[in-house]
Protein backbone atom coordinates (compact mmCIF):
# COMPACT_ATOMS: atom_id res chain seq x y z
CA UNK A 1 0.00 0.00 0.00
CA UNK A 2 1.69 3.26 -0.63
CA UNK A 3 1.68 6.39 1.88
CA UNK A 4 -0.12 8.75 -0.90
CA UNK A 5 -1.01 7.04 -3.96
CA UNK A 6 0.63 7.86 -7.39
CA UNK A 7 3.49 9.19 -5.60
CA UNK A 8 6.66 7.63 -4.92
CA UNK A 9 7.39 6.82 -1.29
CA UNK A 10 10.19 9.12 -0.80
CA UNK A 11 8.10 12.04 -2.39
CA UNK A 12 5.01 10.99 0.10
CA UNK A 13 7.60 11.34 3.14
CA UNK A 14 8.65 13.99 2.20
CA UNK A 15 4.83 15.54 1.98
CA UNK A 16 4.29 14.11 5.43
CA UNK A 17 7.60 15.66 7.78
CA UNK A 18 6.16 19.07 6.54
CA UNK A 19 2.83 18.86 8.30
CA UNK A 20 2.26 21.35 11.21
CA UNK A 21 2.40 19.93 14.50
CA UNK A 22 -0.94 20.78 14.87
CA UNK A 23 -2.17 18.14 12.64
CA UNK A 24 -0.92 15.27 13.60
CA UNK A 25 -3.82 13.76 15.10
CA UNK A 26 -5.51 14.73 12.13
CA UNK A 27 -2.88 12.97 9.68
CA UNK A 28 -2.63 9.66 12.28
CA UNK A 29 -6.50 9.44 11.93
CA UNK A 30 -6.36 9.27 8.05
CA UNK A 31 -4.64 5.49 7.65
CA UNK A 32 -3.07 2.54 9.68
CA UNK A 33 0.10 3.66 7.64
CA UNK A 34 0.36 7.14 7.97
CA UNK A 35 -0.29 6.11 11.69
CA UNK A 36 2.62 3.91 11.66
CA UNK A 37 4.60 6.67 9.40
CA UNK A 38 4.39 9.45 11.86
CA UNK A 39 4.98 6.91 14.58
CA UNK A 40 8.51 6.01 13.76
CA UNK A 41 11.69 7.22 15.42
CA UNK A 42 12.62 7.62 11.63
CA UNK A 43 9.94 10.05 10.78
CA UNK A 44 10.79 12.09 13.67
CA UNK A 45 14.85 12.06 12.88
CA UNK A 46 13.91 13.10 9.40
CA UNK A 47 12.12 16.65 10.30
CA UNK A 48 14.75 16.81 12.50
CA UNK A 49 17.70 16.83 9.53
CA UNK A 50 15.45 18.14 6.85
CA UNK A 51 14.70 21.38 9.40
CA UNK A 52 10.98 20.83 9.32
CA UNK A 53 10.67 19.99 12.93
CA UNK A 54 8.72 22.51 14.99
CA UNK A 55 10.35 24.41 17.77
CA UNK A 56 7.97 25.57 20.32
CA UNK A 57 8.27 26.53 23.82
CA UNK A 58 4.84 25.06 26.01
CA UNK A 59 4.43 27.44 29.13
CA UNK A 60 2.74 27.12 32.59
CA UNK A 61 1.01 30.69 31.79
CA UNK A 62 -1.71 32.54 33.81
CA UNK A 63 -5.28 33.25 32.26
CA UNK A 64 -5.07 36.82 31.60
CA UNK A 65 -8.17 39.20 30.43
CA UNK A 66 -8.12 40.52 26.88
CA UNK A 67 -7.62 44.16 26.81
CA UNK A 68 -7.18 44.96 30.71
CA UNK A 69 -3.64 45.83 29.67
CA UNK A 70 -2.35 44.38 32.83
CA UNK A 71 -2.18 40.69 34.54
CA UNK A 72 -2.51 42.24 37.76
CA UNK A 73 -3.14 38.96 39.81
CA UNK A 74 -6.19 37.39 41.15
CA UNK A 75 -6.37 35.91 44.68
CA UNK A 76 -6.18 32.12 43.00
CA UNK A 77 -4.49 32.95 39.19
CA UNK A 78 -5.80 30.17 37.40
CA UNK A 79 -2.97 28.78 35.24
CA UNK A 80 -3.13 27.18 31.47
CA UNK A 81 -0.56 25.26 29.00
CA UNK A 82 0.62 27.91 26.40
CA UNK A 83 2.57 26.75 23.48
CA UNK A 84 4.91 29.45 21.78
CA UNK A 85 6.13 29.03 18.13
CA UNK A 86 8.88 31.85 18.13
CA UNK A 87 9.56 31.31 14.44
CA UNK A 88 5.89 32.14 13.54
CA UNK A 89 4.70 34.13 16.41
CA UNK A 90 1.94 31.49 16.66
CA UNK A 91 0.23 31.02 20.09
CA UNK A 92 -2.46 28.10 21.39
CA UNK A 93 -3.59 26.92 23.83
CA UNK A 94 -3.18 23.02 25.10
CA UNK A 95 -6.22 21.30 26.92
CA UNK A 96 -6.22 20.69 30.74
CA UNK A 97 -5.19 17.56 32.04
CA UNK A 98 -8.02 15.53 32.54
CA UNK A 99 -8.05 15.84 36.79
CA UNK A 100 -7.47 20.05 36.72
CA UNK A 101 -9.92 21.02 34.07
CA UNK A 102 -9.86 24.13 36.56
CA UNK A 103 -6.48 25.33 36.72
CA UNK A 104 -3.22 23.54 36.62
CA UNK A 105 -1.22 23.12 39.94
CA UNK A 106 0.94 26.05 41.24
CA UNK A 107 4.31 25.52 40.45
CA UNK A 108 4.18 22.59 38.67
CA UNK A 109 7.17 21.60 36.78
CA UNK A 110 7.27 20.98 32.58
CA UNK A 111 9.60 18.46 30.91
CA UNK A 112 10.06 17.42 26.87
CA UNK A 113 10.60 14.23 25.90
CA UNK A 114 10.28 13.80 22.46
CA UNK A 115 6.37 13.94 21.58
CA UNK A 116 5.63 13.88 25.32
CA UNK A 117 5.01 17.06 27.30
CA UNK A 118 5.42 15.92 31.20
CA UNK A 119 3.50 18.13 33.63
CA UNK A 120 5.31 17.02 37.78
CA UNK A 121 4.07 17.98 40.92
CA UNK A 122 3.12 21.15 42.15
CA UNK A 123 0.28 22.31 44.49
CA UNK A 124 -3.55 21.48 43.78
CA UNK A 125 -5.35 24.70 43.27
CA UNK A 126 -8.68 23.55 45.38
CA UNK A 127 -6.46 21.94 48.12
CA UNK A 128 -2.91 23.81 48.20
CA UNK A 129 -1.33 20.69 49.09
CA UNK A 130 1.40 19.24 47.33
CA UNK A 131 1.00 16.74 44.79
CA UNK A 132 3.12 14.12 43.53
CA UNK A 133 1.01 13.98 40.08
CA UNK A 134 2.44 13.01 36.57
CA UNK A 135 0.44 13.66 33.56
CA UNK A 136 2.24 13.30 30.02
CA UNK A 137 1.04 15.29 27.09
CA UNK A 138 1.40 13.23 23.81
CA UNK A 139 1.28 16.06 20.55
CA UNK A 140 1.12 13.04 18.04
CA UNK A 141 -2.32 11.74 19.58
CA UNK A 142 -3.29 14.92 21.38
CA UNK A 143 -3.93 13.45 24.70
CA UNK A 144 -3.30 12.89 28.23
CA UNK A 145 -2.37 10.12 30.19
CA UNK A 146 -2.24 10.33 33.76
CA UNK A 147 1.45 8.60 34.67
CA UNK A 148 2.83 7.25 37.45
CA UNK A 149 3.14 9.37 40.95
CA UNK A 150 6.87 10.59 41.92
CA UNK A 151 7.70 8.07 44.90
CA UNK A 152 8.83 9.56 47.96
CA UNK A 153 6.14 11.39 48.93
CA UNK A 154 5.30 15.12 47.66
CA UNK A 155 7.82 17.35 46.82
CA UNK A 156 7.80 21.31 44.81
CA UNK A 157 10.45 23.62 43.62
CA UNK A 158 12.48 20.89 42.50
CA UNK A 159 15.04 20.25 39.57
CA UNK A 160 14.15 18.73 36.56
CA UNK A 161 15.50 18.11 32.97
CA UNK A 162 15.34 15.37 30.36
CA UNK A 163 18.22 13.54 28.68
CA UNK A 164 16.27 13.26 25.44
CA UNK A 165 16.54 10.15 25.20
CA UNK A 166 13.35 9.01 27.16
CA UNK A 167 14.42 9.88 30.67
CA UNK A 168 13.28 12.36 33.42
CA UNK A 169 15.69 13.46 35.68
CA UNK A 170 14.20 14.49 39.82
CA UNK A 171 16.58 16.21 42.34
CA UNK A 172 15.89 18.63 45.16
CA UNK A 173 13.43 20.47 46.46
CA UNK A 174 11.45 20.73 49.34
CA UNK A 175 8.80 18.24 51.40
CA UNK A 176 5.49 19.18 52.83
CA UNK A 177 7.27 20.31 56.23
CA UNK A 178 9.21 22.74 53.97
CA UNK A 179 12.64 20.67 54.56
CA UNK A 180 14.95 20.72 51.61
CA UNK A 181 15.79 17.74 50.03
CA UNK A 182 18.90 16.03 48.28
CA UNK A 183 16.98 12.79 46.97
CA UNK A 184 16.99 11.91 43.34
CA UNK A 185 15.35 9.97 40.82
CA UNK A 186 14.72 9.11 37.66
CA UNK A 187 11.89 8.44 35.33
CA UNK A 188 11.47 6.61 31.99
CA UNK A 189 8.32 7.81 30.48
CA UNK A 190 7.95 4.73 27.75
CA UNK A 191 7.65 1.92 30.73
CA UNK A 192 5.73 4.65 33.23
CA UNK A 193 8.82 3.39 35.74
CA UNK A 194 10.41 5.66 38.27
CA UNK A 195 13.70 4.58 39.63
CA UNK A 196 15.56 6.44 42.71
CA UNK A 197 19.27 7.82 42.33
CA UNK A 198 21.95 8.51 44.96
CA UNK A 199 21.26 11.50 46.89
CA UNK A 200 23.07 14.86 46.34
CA UNK A 201 25.67 15.97 48.58
CA UNK A 202 23.24 18.63 49.73
CA UNK A 203 20.35 20.48 50.51
CA UNK A 204 19.01 21.91 47.26
CA UNK A 205 15.21 23.90 47.51
CA UNK A 206 14.37 25.92 44.68
CA UNK A 207 17.23 24.70 42.83
CA UNK A 208 17.33 24.10 38.68
CA UNK A 209 18.34 20.94 36.94
CA UNK A 210 19.72 21.20 33.22
CA UNK A 211 21.05 18.27 30.96
CA UNK A 212 24.71 19.33 29.84
CA UNK A 213 27.33 17.32 28.22
CA UNK A 214 25.34 13.85 29.34
CA UNK A 215 25.03 14.82 32.81
CA UNK A 216 22.19 16.00 34.88
CA UNK A 217 23.29 19.04 36.59
CA UNK A 218 21.47 20.71 39.82
CA UNK A 219 22.57 24.62 40.30
CA UNK A 220 21.99 26.68 42.88
CA UNK A 221 19.32 26.40 45.84
CA UNK A 222 19.42 26.68 49.62
CA UNK A 223 18.96 23.74 52.84
CA UNK A 224 16.55 24.03 55.44
CA UNK A 225 18.22 25.81 57.95
CA UNK A 226 19.16 29.07 55.24
CA UNK A 227 15.90 28.89 53.71
CA UNK A 228 15.83 31.75 51.07
CA UNK A 229 19.53 32.34 50.98
CA UNK A 230 21.17 30.93 47.79
CA UNK A 231 24.36 29.47 47.09
CA UNK A 232 26.23 29.51 44.04
CA UNK A 233 27.42 25.60 44.21
CA UNK A 234 26.23 22.72 41.77
CA UNK A 235 26.49 19.13 41.51
CA UNK A 236 26.27 16.76 38.30
CA UNK A 237 25.13 13.41 37.89
CA UNK A 238 26.73 11.12 35.59
CA UNK A 239 24.19 7.89 34.13
CA UNK A 240 26.83 6.30 32.82
CA UNK A 241 28.48 6.13 36.08
CA UNK A 242 25.29 6.28 38.49
CA UNK A 243 27.63 8.98 40.50
CA UNK A 244 27.13 12.37 41.69
CA UNK A 245 30.51 14.70 40.89
CA UNK A 246 32.29 16.93 42.96
CA UNK A 247 30.47 19.70 44.11
CA UNK A 248 31.35 22.73 42.46
CA UNK A 249 31.21 26.03 45.13
CA UNK A 250 31.23 29.23 43.02
CA UNK A 251 29.68 27.41 39.80
CA UNK A 252 27.07 30.91 39.24
CA UNK A 253 28.06 34.15 39.12
CA UNK A 254 26.33 34.97 42.34
CA UNK A 255 24.06 33.83 44.99
CA UNK A 256 20.67 34.48 43.78
CA UNK A 257 17.74 32.05 42.62
CA UNK A 258 18.86 30.55 39.67
CA UNK A 259 15.04 30.14 37.82
CA UNK A 260 16.47 31.56 34.31
CA UNK A 261 19.52 29.50 34.45
CA UNK A 262 19.70 27.79 30.93
CA UNK A 263 21.84 25.45 29.04
CA UNK A 264 22.67 27.56 25.38
CA UNK A 265 21.94 24.23 23.50
CA UNK A 266 25.75 24.88 21.67
CA UNK A 267 27.45 22.26 24.57
CA UNK A 268 29.27 24.84 25.70
CA UNK A 269 27.40 28.26 27.06
CA UNK A 270 25.32 28.31 30.21
CA UNK A 271 23.56 31.98 30.62
CA UNK A 272 21.52 33.52 33.69
CA UNK A 273 19.79 36.59 34.30
CA UNK A 274 21.28 38.61 37.05
CA UNK A 275 20.93 42.52 38.30
CA UNK A 276 19.11 43.23 34.73
CA UNK A 277 21.84 41.56 33.21
CA UNK A 278 22.04 38.65 30.70
CA UNK A 279 25.36 36.86 31.45
CA UNK A 280 27.59 33.41 30.16
CA UNK A 281 29.54 31.30 31.11
CA UNK A 282 32.20 29.42 28.80
CA UNK A 283 34.62 27.40 30.81
CA UNK A 284 35.03 28.78 34.17
CA UNK A 285 34.53 32.20 33.56
CA UNK A 286 31.15 34.28 33.28
CA UNK A 287 30.73 37.68 31.50
CA UNK A 288 27.73 39.67 30.38
CA UNK A 289 26.40 39.74 27.20
CA UNK A 290 23.50 42.43 27.54
CA UNK A 291 21.41 44.20 29.31
CA UNK A 292 18.07 42.54 29.55
CA UNK A 293 15.41 45.37 27.74
CA UNK A 294 13.01 46.97 30.30
CA UNK A 295 9.85 45.62 28.73
CA UNK A 296 11.03 41.98 30.39
CA UNK A 297 13.42 43.21 33.20
CA UNK A 298 11.35 41.12 35.43
CA UNK A 299 12.37 38.01 33.33
CA UNK A 300 9.85 34.63 34.66
CA UNK A 301 11.38 32.46 31.90
CA UNK A 302 14.17 31.44 29.10
CA UNK A 303 14.16 28.84 26.87
CA UNK A 304 17.81 28.20 24.12
CA UNK A 305 17.91 26.90 20.65
CA UNK A 306 19.27 27.39 17.27
CA UNK A 307 21.88 29.79 19.12
CA UNK A 308 18.73 31.64 20.13
CA UNK A 309 17.46 32.79 23.70
CA UNK A 310 13.86 33.42 24.51
CA UNK A 311 13.01 35.29 27.35
CA UNK A 312 9.17 36.03 28.40
CA UNK A 313 9.11 38.43 31.45
CA UNK A 314 7.28 41.91 32.18
CA UNK A 315 8.70 45.47 32.82
CA UNK A 316 7.00 45.15 36.96
CA UNK A 317 4.53 43.31 39.50
CA UNK A 318 1.08 43.12 37.68
CA UNK A 319 2.51 44.12 34.21
CA UNK A 320 1.51 42.07 31.07
CA UNK A 321 4.53 39.14 29.90
CA UNK A 322 5.63 39.67 26.79
CA UNK A 323 8.29 37.72 24.85
CA UNK A 324 11.99 38.98 23.24
CA UNK A 325 14.78 36.86 21.44
CA UNK A 326 18.45 37.40 21.61
CA UNK A 327 20.73 36.39 19.27
CA UNK A 328 24.25 34.56 20.22
CA UNK A 329 26.21 35.83 17.43
CA UNK A 330 24.59 39.65 16.85
CA UNK A 331 24.19 40.06 20.45
CA UNK A 332 20.66 42.15 18.98
CA UNK A 333 17.47 42.06 20.88
CA UNK A 334 14.39 41.16 18.62
CA UNK A 335 10.60 41.88 20.44
CA UNK A 336 8.35 38.83 19.79
CA UNK A 337 4.46 38.84 19.07
CA UNK A 338 2.57 38.53 22.04
CA UNK A 339 -1.13 38.83 21.33
CA UNK A 340 -4.22 39.54 23.93
CA UNK A 341 -4.72 36.54 25.65
CA UNK A 342 -1.51 35.31 26.05
CA UNK A 343 0.11 38.08 28.38
CA UNK A 344 0.13 36.26 31.27
CA UNK A 345 2.71 35.45 34.44
CA UNK A 346 4.45 32.70 33.00
CA UNK A 347 5.53 30.34 35.70
CA UNK A 348 7.84 27.89 34.08
CA UNK A 349 8.60 26.67 30.60
CA UNK A 350 10.26 24.06 28.67
CA UNK A 351 11.51 24.19 24.65
CA UNK A 352 10.10 21.46 22.59
CA UNK A 353 11.27 20.60 19.08
CA UNK A 354 8.81 17.81 17.40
Amino acid sequence: MELISGLPEDVARDCLIRVSYQQFPTVASVCKLWKSEILSPEYHRQRRSTKHAQKLIAMVQARDEPGTGSTKRMTNPVYRLSVFEPETGHWAELPPPPEFCSGLPMFCQLVSVGYDLVVLGGLDPNSWKASSSVFVYNFLSAKWRRAADMPGGPRTFFACASDSKGTVFVAGGHDNEKNALRSAMVYDVASDRWVSLPDMAAERDECKGVFRGGRFVVVGGYPTETQGRFRKSAEAFDPATLRWGEVKEDFLDCASCPRTFVNGGDGEAVFLCSGGDLISRRGDTWQKMSTVPGDIRNVAYVGAFDRTLVLIGSSGYGQVHVAFAFDFESCKWRKLASPEGFMGHVQTGCVLEI
